[in-house]
């Protein structure tokens, strides 16, 4: 039986969805982020123990394509319950009761590639989507509605009855991380990719190389992790303490084997994310210039011990061997990541080694150029053929326009240029640095502040973000895929750290990218927030709550 109901119109792309809740008090349902369509209704389903009493618990149940949404399930419900749920195979279209039913059988195919619909009713729980990824965003929406801090001396827990129907406003919901400046292990990568499952997050940017390190193992050059990945010391004016990436001579650094590599994109694709690599060209490659430094103009020296700032390790655009060595990274990089895109950076790049190189004054005059940033067009359009003759896009920062934006290529825009290349046709990823930076520091009061990079970017101005630019046509806004954030990490020497910059502004960001624009309220997601600074607790991530601070990762240099 329903309760008084009040409904709430929010918008749902060209059709109209609806939030149904109680006139009579708050909405209870605190799900980050908010879905399309809730509708609560009353009474509560229990998910009881397994074998409570020698009674059977609560089961989950599956068809085959829901297996590994199943299994995600109940894993989680095992770390947050400390019992054990078992799988059953469905065997008819009726929920039995007791039973949380993953299905793909009768789901609706216009919920899309990653909508779901999930009906909490007193006897069972059904969850159907037309995707495997769908399903298991069901399954985050589903661990939200059950109680944070889950007691693992309890043996049932309520989670209250609803019908959610829900899909994603933008394909392309991301996160980059920048591993180059310091190192992060495997395993600390694999615990940021199960933050980002919690809040629906699909893609994953990985920031592998530049100026400071490089972080990919590449069998064809093996020079550019036994030199490229190390230096001197942490550096950025950092303690030396404040990282543990040192190998037993006091280095500091580190690289992924292949293994590795395939290892973590295997993690992500079992949580539904795309992991986009990011090879720096033709700048930002001091790293690689360490290791084979014939491939920049002037023959080095280079280093790595490097402060933050942009410098001269360019690759030589006029010699043949640099586009030889950076084809075949990238082929080795493309055999180990299958996402539809790889990154080759193209930002930052400083002409001044090209100005005074008489290869690259040569490739100039050849190719009809009188200034010396067309090279850098040149460049990336010199890559465009290759990466698409391996089924693959090209995606790059702003700058990939200037002298020409290459035929195929999408653009991440940090800078600007969004709008121009959307209605030139071209795909677009929004990352702008004033809304998008979580570099940046989260209070005006710096002091009460992790030591950061500088700029100032609240919670609430990361809520306040939209993707689709301001004059934008209809026609065009089919090209802006999504935002991500930023999280460039000279000045974030631990994943303690980093997890401190990117929560809670990143649940703000998932809910940008994910819910309706029409149902964007401030003051209903700050209430949703506070419970979900108890789930953050439950994963171990270390967050900033409100305007405390820095315990654990340090104000100081």
């Amino acid at each position: 039986m329903k309760k008084n109901l009040k409904t709430w119109s929010l918008g749902i792309f060209c059709s109209v969805a609806t939030v149904t809740i109680s006139a009579a008090e708050p909405a209870t349902l605190n799900i980050i982020p908010l879905p399309q369509r809730v509708e609560l209704t009353e009474g509560a389903f229990v998910v009881r123990a397994p074998h409570r009493f020698g009674a059977a618990g609560t089961g989950i149940t599956v068809d085959g394509v829901a297996e590994p949404a199943g299994r995600y399930l109940a894993e989680q419900l095992r770390r947050l319950t400390g019992k054990e749920f078992r799988l059953a195979h469905l065997q008819d279209a009726a929920a039995p009761k007791n039973q949380i039913v993953l299905t793909t059988n009768g789901a609706n195919a216009d919920l899309g590639a990653e909508g779901y619909f999930l009906n909490v009713t007193p006897e069972a729980v059904v969850l159907r989507a037309p995707t495997a990824a769908g399903l298991f965003y069901g399954v985050q929406s589903l661990l939200q509605l059950l109680p944070s801090r889950a007691s693992k001396g309890a043996v049932e827990w309520p989670i209250p009855c609803a019908q959610i129907e829900d899909q994603p406003r933008f394909k392309w919901r991301g996160l980059m991380l920048d591993v180059s400046r310091h190192f992060f292990t495997k395993t600390e990568v694999e615990q940021l990719l199960d933050a980002m499952a919690v809040y629906k997050l699909n893609t994953f940017h990985w920031h592998l190389v530049d100026d400071q390190g490089w972080r990919i193992q590449i069998k064809k050059y093996p020079r550019l992790t036994e030199v490229g990945a190390w230096r001197k010391g942490v550096g950025f004016g950092l303690a030396a303490k404040s990282s543990t990436a040192y190998r037993a001579d006091g280095c500091y650094g580190g690289y992924y084997t292949q293994a590795e590599i395939r290892e973590v994109v295997a993690y992500a694709q079992a949580r539904h994310i795309t992991i986009v690599p990011e090879i720096e060209m033709p700048g930002h490659s001091s790293a690689a210039l360490v290791a084979y430094p014939d491939l920049s103009c002037t023959g080095g020296p280079f280093t790595t011990d490097l402060p933050g700032g942009v410098f001269d390790g360019v690759y030589c655009a006029g010699n043949e061997a640099s586009f030889a060595f950076v084809q075949a990274v990238l082929a080795e990089v493309m055999d180990l990541f299958p996402g539809p895109y790889i990154h080759i950076g193209g930002d930052e790049v400083r002409t001044n080694n090209w100005k005074n190189c008489a290869k690259c004054q040569a490739r100039m005059k050849e190719q009809g150029f009188t200034k010396e940033i067309e090279l850098e067009s040149y460049f990336i359009r010199r890559m465009e053929p290759f990466i698409n003759a391996h089924h693959r896009n090209l995606i790059g920062w702003s700058e990939i326009r200037e002298g020409g934006l290459a035929e195929s290529a999408a653009i991440m825009d940090w800078v600007g240029g969004a709008t121009e290349a959307a209605r030139a046709g071209h795909d677009v990823v929004m990352s702008p640095l004033a809304d998008c930076y979580f570099d940046h520091y989260q209070s005006e009061d710096h002091s009460s502040e992790p030591y950061a990079i500088g700029g100032y970017l609240p919670l609430k101005q990361v809520y306040a973000f939209e993707p689709i630019p301001a004059g934008l046509g209809p026609e065009y806004q089919t090209h802006i895929l999504g935002a991500q954030a930023n999280v460039w990490t000279e000045y974030m020497p631990s994943l303690r750290h980093v997890e401190y910059m990117i929560f809670p502004r990143l649940c703000a960001l998932s809910e940008v990218v994910w819910s309706a624009r029409p149902s964007r309220n401030w003051t209903d997601f700050t209430r949703r927030l506070q419970a979900q600074y108890g789930r953050l607790d439950d994963l171990g991530i270390n967050f900033r709550r409100g305007s405390a601070a820095i315990s654990e990762v340090g104000s100081a240099k």
